[in-house]
């Protein structure tokens, strides 16, 4: 027997070393490989019987892990990551979260881990601060853009109950337009209420546009939320932020505005203006694991007032009690659908404190070079062609005279030859290519080797 119940929470030298090694040689890859897809089967028999009575040596489990599991895994840290939104940690954070990790912070109040609350306290002000958020503005480090945009718009919701006097099964709804995130649409799902549609007009939710659809409803009262979109996933495109706040103070209505992958650009001075506006948001979300370097799980959710989602989300029970008190008090735990959570906002702060706020400008306008650049030289090849100037770092085009079929077989195989991972999308019903360049390692010659395989 390997581990016995007397020593499985006592030191073990051995593995510690084991693990430091493996940790060390992966965190020196450079650049990070992708990897592959892994094939069910062969994974299925890697594992067998290896969750039994007895043990394993640890050697031989992360032998295993190395060359099986990992393996199977495409890696979003990758330069050659293309796809999706990537993840590009700085080694800093890699580093740091490994520290969380080891402290087992129970990160849900002051009372418990009042150091590791003031550090992420002050990353949350750092991005309030540059969204143009008044002092009060606070919140909470969740999960993700999902976790984020519903704990966001459940405080909406109750908020306008609320103003409103109206019970639970009162019908609201929130507008947005067809570009807003999924995990939006399914927040409705989740909370009751239902999607207020506004035409898109050149893929933005506008003011105007907003305002004429408002004043087309017969019951416009039932509009109690607007979400604009700070960088849609698909092709980085930023909401009349401006415009839909003036129709938000008009009439009322909850501004929430999701810039889970786009959110970051507040830190470029390049494009800036494009977020005019979200200085009057209610509610703001951004994840750092994407254009800000760290690592899974991290996103920033803020409120223009806390004290309106801790009316919401902090959760009542005896034992939570000794919680609440005066002073200092700030349990992230009141500012989300969340109870137990980790500090995951450290890594971040770390990192920024150690390569400054300038590094990461730097690093979020390398990746919109990068993009402006791709698009120039779409632009100029005969064979392609540009869909849209980017507003961020996300890119899409076509390939002329390829079929669906012909965009599946192209990313299936540069992926197979290591070339890239470029996953193809969706333009008004037709399949194209995509890149979404965050990563500061990816260069124009990968670029440009990914180009050339489609002639």
């Amino acid at each position: 027997m390997y581990a016995a119940p007397d020593r499985m929470h006592k030191p073990d030298n051995q593995l510690v070393d084991l693990v430091f090694d493996y940790m060390r040689e992966r965190l020196q890859y450079d650049p990070v490989p992708l990897d592959h897809p892994g094939d069910g089967t062969h994974l299925r028999e890697a594992l067998a019987g290896l969750l039994n009575d007895h043990g394993n040596h640890p050697a031989d489990v992360l032998k295993l892990y190395d060359h099986e599991l990992s393996r199977a895994v495409i890696s979003a840290d990758s330069p050659r990551y293309l796809s999706f939104i990537p993840c590009a940690p700085t080694k800093a954070a890699l580093l740091f979260d490994m520290v969380v990790s080891c402290a087992s912070l129970q990160g849900i109040s002051w009372l418990e881990a009042a150091g590791a609350i003031a550090a992420e306290n002050q990353v949350l002000r750092l991005i309030a601060d540059r969204a143009g958020l008044p002092a009060s503005a606070g919140g909470t480090f969740v999960s993700g853009g999902s976790a984020g945009n519903l704990s966001a718009l459940v405080v909406a919701r109750d908020t306008a109950r609320r103003r409103l006097g109206a019970g639970p099964g009162a019908r609201l709804r929130i507008a947005v337009a067809d570009q807003v995130h999924s995990s939006v649409k399914n927040t409705f799902n989740i909370i009751g209420v239902e999607a207020f549609p506004v035409p898109a007009v050149d893929r933005r939710l506008t003011g105007p546009a907003l305002r004429a659809a408002l004043a087309a409803d017969p019951h416009p009262e039932t509009v109690i939320a607007v979400v604009g979109t700070a960088g849609t996933t698909n092709e980085g495109i930023v909401d009349d932020l401006a415009g839909i706040a003036e129709v938000a103070r008009e009439h009322d209505l909850w501004f929430h505005v999701d810039g889970a992958y786009g959110g970051a650009g507040l830190f470029a001075p390049s494009v800036r203006e494009r977020y005019n506006g979200i200085e009057h948001a209610d509610s703001f979300v951004v994840d750092p694991h994407k254009w800000l370097f760290a690592p899974f799980d991290c996103a920033a959710l803020l409120y223009r007032e806390p004290r309106l989602a801790r009316a919401v989300h902090t959760q009542d029970a005896s034992y939570l009690d000794v919680l609440h008190t005066e002073g200092d008090e700030w349990n992230p735990t009141d500012y989300a659908y969340h109870l137990t959570r980790r500090a995951r906002g450290l890594p971040l702060w770390f990192s920024l404190a150690v390569h400054g706020v300038q590094a990461y400008t730097d690093a979020i306008e390398a990746g919109l070079s990068l993009a402006r650049a791709t698009a120039r030289l779409i632009r100029d090849t005969d064979h392609l062609e540009l869909l849209h100037d980017p507003q961020l770092s996300a890119v899409c085009f076509r390939r002329k005279g390829w079929t669906h079929d012909d965009y599946y077989r192209w990313s299936r195989q540069l992926l197979a030859d290591q070339v890239g991972f470029v996953t193809p999308t969706g333009w008004d019903g037709e399949t194209v290519a995509r890149f979404a360049f965050l990563h500061p390692g990816t260069t124009m010659e990968m670029v440009r080797e990914i180009l050339d395989t489609m002639r």
